[in-house]
């Protein structure tokens, strides 16, 4: 590309998301959370303001960078690359078309009066910005040819969890609608003390991104105990919205899950298993290390209005504490009907 030629900063338009999404197939920056999709799964399911900016060079796209905006009386005015992903911020060929995007990014929170933007990305890019490097870590590793070479690369502590609960009698199946997903998954986060998000959600994914999600579901005497749903992306997997009943622990359900999700992938020639983020020193941290997979820092960087702190919305966060104790507390039924009113603002 001709450093000469000008960088222009645009929306995207209606007709512009094949063009965006070939570009994100390409990038090597990009991730499933900058695909277009997302802008319109955000504005059905949550009534967000997006704003998908487009850097184009010579009148062909050299970078892109999806926004969220999220204005919350509970957690705060921000604008986030990507809202409700773990991975976000420019993706573009070159410096010029980076900076160019994050400047029309700062402008829009200008503009609107936002206390922060957030890139969610994998490297530091910006020494002078706040940014959150401690908090949490990604799990990425390369898949193996066959399954039995997979089972045989887990760590024989946590095959054995594995093989216990195929020796159950688990088994799994694709869903095409996600009841049985979200049935499984409100039990789980409630029991974390999270709010659900809501069944819509779930469906506007699915309908988005059509073969590039799936859901995996664990059954036991035919009763699903365990559910994910995935998300495909060039060649690589990533289990995304999971979790298991009360009796999933005993059955070893979450283990088999996440190795039917393996073994599936493999089978169907992906070779990147993303087990995802995890903050430090949890319990889902422990568990995916205790996988073979090796922890990568992610680095988070904050621009921040003059006078505001980098947002703290994570479990972890003191502040938080009494809401999460009295959540886990709450009738399933009472907790999925007010959940999905607090969940579309934990971006």
């Amino acid at each position: 590309m001709d450093s000469r030629l000008p960088v222009t900063v645009h929306p995207l338009e209606a007709d512009g998301h094949q063009a965006w999404d070939e570009f994100v197939t390409r990038c090597s920056e990009a991730t499933f959370f900058h695909l277009s999709g997302w802008k319109r799964v955000i504005e059905a399911a949550f009534g967000h303001k997006t704003y998908y900016l487009q850097a184009k060079t010579g009148g062909r796209i050299t970078g892109v960078l999806p926004l969220t905006h999220v204005k919350s009386p509970l957690f705060g005015n921000s604008i986030i690359s990507n809202g409700f992903g773990v991975y976000g911020g420019p993706a573009a060929e070159d410096h010029a078309s980076r900076t160019a995007l994050e400047r029309e990014a700062v402008g829009i929170a200008e503009r609107v009066g936002a206390d922060s933007v957030e890139f969610r990305t994998t490297v530091r890019t910006h020494e002078d910005w706040p940014c959150k490097d401690q908090l949490y870590v990604t799990f990425r590793k390369s898949l193996l040819p066959s399954p039995d070479e997979n089972m045989k690369a887990i760590p024989r502590k946590q095959r054995a969890m594995v093989r216990k609960g195929i020796q159950n009698g688990l088994r799994s199946e694709i869903d095409e609608d996600v009841n049985r997903l979200h049935r499984v998954y409100s039990e789980s986060v409630r029991n974390l003390g999270t709010p659900v998000f809501s069944k819509a959600y779930f469906r506007e994914l699915k309908r988005e991104f059509g073969s590039a999600c799936d859901i995996v579901t664990v059954l036991n005497d035919n009763h699903p105990v365990a559910a994910v749903l995935n998300f495909y992306f060039r060649d690589e997997v990533l289990p995304y919205y999971g979790g298991g009943t009360a009796a999933a622990r005993s059955l070893a359900a979450n283990d088999f899950m996440y190795w039917e999700v393996m073994r599936r992938a493999c089978e169907r020639g992906y070779r990147l298993y993303d087990f995802g983020r995890s903050k430090v020193g949890t319990g889902a941290y422990a568990f995916k290390k205790n996988w073979g997979f090796e922890a990568t820092p992610l680095s988070y960087q904050f621009w921040l209005a003059p006078g505001k702190k980098m947002p703290d919305v994570n479990p972890l966060n003191p502040k938080y504490r009494l809401m999460i104790t009295a959540w886990k507390r709450l009738p399933l039924g009472i907790a999925n009907i007010i959940g999905p009113r607090l969940s579309r603002d934990l971006a």
